[in-house]
C-alpha cells in the first residue's frame, strides 16, 4: 500500500516518524512525507521520499517576533500549553475558550499558504491508502478525505488535544442548541466542502491514534489508540571517541533539547544556574548546549562537558541521571533507556503535565524553571543519584515501553485498519478539485 505522511516541519515531530517510516518500507510499502519546505533537506537526509507542499512555515521568525516572558502582553508559548485539559475539574467556560482560542490561533496558521490546497493535488495524483498525520496539521485529514484515503494522527506527548475534543464535547451537550457553536467544525467544514468532503469528528482525532506514550502516563479517552513504542532517532550522527570510553565517575546528561533553542533562541531555565547547580558534585556532566546558550555563562565548571549535539540514544545508556527540559523526544529517550531524571519544564504544549506524571510514577523530580535556584538544583540531583526508588521508578516506566508494540509490529496494525477504513471511504469525484 501507499502511505503517505504530513508532518510538521519541525524536527522534534519530523524525527519520530522516521523509525515508523523506515518500518513500512522494509514491509515493502511506498512511503512519501510531504511537508512544508522548512525541513525538506532534513527528511531527504532520512533516505526517505519528500515532497514540498505549501509555502514555508517560518515557525521561528513567526515566535520570534512575538513578545516573551518578559513582557505582559500576548506570551506565544501559552498558546502551545495545554497542561490544564489533564485536571478533573474544569469549568465550562474556560473548556470552551481554550477551543476557541487554539482555533483561531493555535491550529490553522500551521495550514495556512496553500497547504491544504497543495496537499489535497499531490494527494489526488499520488493515491495513498493510508495518511499518518501530525496532530497539529489538521490538512492531513482534509487530504485523506478528498482522496479517498484511511487516515491516523501521531500524537506526541499526552493526547491532551483529544482530551480537550471530548471534554468540549461534553461541554457543547450540556449548553442550549442556540449556544453549541463549533469553532472546530466551523473552521474544518468549509475547508472539506471546498473538496466536496462533509465534517466528520475524525478529522479531529483521526480514524484512530499512534500513541508512543506509555501506558501508565497516558489520560482516558475514547479514541482508538495504536501503542507504539518509541525509537530514538535524532538524524545522522557520528558517535564521538570520548563517548565509546567508559565514564571515570557518574555521568549525568543536561540537556535543553532543540524546540526552544531553534524556533526562538531563548530558555526558561538559566544556563548559568543549571552549571553552578552541578559544580562542585563529584560528578561528569555532559552538556548539549550551544554558543548561544552559553553566551551568558562566565565560566564552565571542570566536571562539565559541553557538546553542541550528542545522540541522545548513545550517551543515555552511560548516564546515572538526566536533566531536561520536558520535550518529546528527550523525554520519550531518557524513559526508554530507564534513566532517573530531573525535569525543567520548557512551557510548551504538556511539558510539565510529563514532569509531574514522572514523578508521581517515581522516576525523577521537577521544578519549574522559574522557581529554579542552583542549591536547589544540586539537592535534587543528589536524590535522584542517591536515592534507589529512582533508578526503580525509572525501570518500571523503561519496561512499559519495552513492551509497546515496535515499529515493525505495528506494520500488520496498521495494513489491517488500513483496509478496513479504506474500504469504506469513497474520494470525492475529480470535477470538486479546486
Amino acid at each position: 500500500m501507499r502511505i503517505l505522511i504530513m508532518a510538521l516541519p519541525v524536527k522534534a515531530h519530523v524525527y519520530p516518524h522516521v523509525p515508523l517510516a523506515w518500518a513500512l518500507r522494509a514491509a515493502g510499502h511506498e512511503v512519501c512525507v510531504a511537508s512544508q519546505p522548512d525541513l525538506v533537506d532534513e527528511i531527504a537526509e532520512t533516505g526517505l521520499t519528500v515532497v514540498p507542499v505549501g509555502e514555508a512555515l517560518n515557525l521561528e521568525d513567526a515566535i520570534t517576533a512575538m513578545p516573551m516572558e518578559s513582557d505582559r502582553t500576548l506570551n506565544p508559548w501559552d498558546l502551545m500549553r495545554m497542561d490544564e485539559f489533564a485536571g478533573d475539574d474544569l469549568d465550562d467556560d474556560f473548556v470552551h475558550g481554550v477551543s476557541l482560542v487554539m482555533t483561531t490561533l493555535g491550529f490553522p496558521p500551521v495550514s495556512y499558504g496553500g497547504l491544504v490546497d497543495d496537499l489535497v493535488g499531490f494527494a489526488r495524483a499520488w493515491k495513498p491508502d493510508l495518511v499518518i498525520w501530525d496532530m497539529l496539521v489538521f490538512a492531513g485529514p482534509v487530504a485523506a478525505r478528498a482522496c479517498g484515503a484511511a487516515h491516523a494522527r501521531m500524537v506526541f506527548g499526552v493526547d491532551l488535544l483529544g482530551v480537550m475534543r471530548e471534554r468540549f464535547r461534553a461541554v457543547q451537550a450540556r449548553r442550549p442548541p442556540e449556544l453549541r457553536e463549533d469553532p472546530m467544525r466551523e473552521w474544518l467544514e468549509p475547508e472539506l466542502a471546498r473538496f466536496g468532503c462533509p465534517f466528520g469528528e475524525d478529522v479531529i482525532v483521526g480514524q484512530w491514534t499512534i500513541d508512543p506514550v506509555p501506558p501508565s502516563m497516558r489520560l482516558p479517552t475514547g479514541t482508538h489508540r495504536v501503542p507504539l513504542r518509541h525509537v530514538p532517532y535524532s538524524g545522522g550522527t557520528t558517535v564521538p571517541a570520548w563517548l565509546r570510553e567508559p565514564p571515570r565517575r557518574r555521568r549525568v546528561c543536561l540537556t535543553l533539547g532543540l524546540s526552544r533553542r531553534e524556533l526562538a533562541g531563548r530558555e526558561r531555565a538559566v544556563v548559568s544556574e543549571l552549571l553552578e547547580g552541578v559544580a562542585d558534585l563529584d560528578i561528569e556532566v555532559v552538556a548539549t548546549l550551544n554558543a548561544d546558550q552559553l553566551a551568558t555563562v562566565a565560566r564552565v565548571p571542570d566536571n562539565v562537558r559541553t557538546v553542541d549535539f550528542a545522540p541522545l540514544h548513545e550517551l543515555l545508556p552511560t548516564c546515572a541521571a538526566s536533566i531536561h527540559q520536558g520535550g518529546f523526544g528527550t523525554m520519550q529517550t531518557v524513559l526508554a533507556h530507564g534513566v532517573p531524571q530531573i525535569v525543567l519544564p520548557s512551557g510548551l504544549w504538556d511539558t510539565t503535565l510529563k514532569a509531574r506524571l514522572v514523578a508521581e510514577a517515581g522516576a525523577g523530580l521537577y521544578v519549574e524553571p522559574d522557581r529554579l535556584t542552583a542549591a536547589g538544583l544540586r539537592d535534587m540531583l543528589v536524590r535522584v543519584l542517591d536515592e534507589p526508588s529512582f533508578t526503580a521508578g525509572a525501570d518500571r516506566l523503561a519496561a512499559e515501553i519495552r513492551d509497546m508494540p515496535s515499529p515493525s509490529e505495528v506494520v500488520p496494525v496498521l495494513e489491517k485498519l488500513t483496509a478496513e477504513h479504506r474500504a469504506s471511504a469513497t474520494a470525492p469525484a475529480a470535477s470538486l478539485q479546486p
